[in-house]
């Protein structure tokens, strides 16, 4: 009987408490210049519900936020970006555990 109940409690932990983890890429208006550009935008980013991680690069103009697709929206996300002065664009927005994953080129046999 109590084995029955954790096979139960634990298969409705791993139906119900998964994270649908997303991946968000985005680049800024006006462009970030700076570190002090940067931590503005990660600063104020964590304080947004359901994100996991924030990654910033000036050289590529690239903001990556990594967040839990239960919790927010990309809209939620530019919305929090838009509030700090910054416009973005949407560069990709993938599930973080469907990307795709490159295949090898089969070799042709001569």
């Amino acid at each position: 009987m109590k084995q029955t109940l954790l096979i139960l409690l634990s298969s409705l932990l791993l139906m119900f408490g998964g994270k649908d983890l997303r991946v968000l890429v985005m680049t800024p208006t006006p462009q970030m210049h700076c570190e002090k550009c940067e931590n503005k935008i990660k600063k104020n980013l964590r304080f947004e519900k359901g994100i996991v991680k924030i990654e910033t690069s000036v050289e590529e103009q690239t903001v990556t936020v990594t967040y839990d697709g239960r919790k927010t929206t990309k809209e939620n996300i530019q919305a929090a970006m838009k509030k700090i002065g910054y416009d973005t664009k949407v560069v990709s927005d993938n599930p973080k555990d469907k990307d795709k994953k490159k295949e090898k080129p089969k070799s042709e046999k001569k």
